[in-house]
């Protein structure tokens, strides 16, 4: 069973590199990872270290915060 918040990365990543025009092969090469190994990130099936995740953003040229997917997060209270 896959992890929905890698998958929702992955969805995001792919979103994002269809919108710069790169093609998986090229987006790979532009981030310095193997194109297999950007497939399985795309579909989820990888938790990539922080320096993939800066490694991917530096590729499309955006900052590492828009990778993520925007979600509604709930609310903290606290309990002072």
């Amino acid at each position: 069973m896959r992890d929905e918040k890698l998958v929702a990365f992955g969805q995001r990543v792919r979103e994002l590199r269809k919108n710069k025009g790169l093609s998986q092969e090229a987006m790979a090469a532009l981030a310095g990872v193997d194109r297999s190994y950007m497939g399985h990130i795309e579909r989820g099936e990888k938790n990539i270290t922080l320096t993939k995740i800066y490694q991917i953003s530096e590729a499309l040229g955006i900052e590492v915060a828009d990778l993520f997917p925007r979600t509604v997060t709930p609310s903290v209270s606290s309990s002072d």
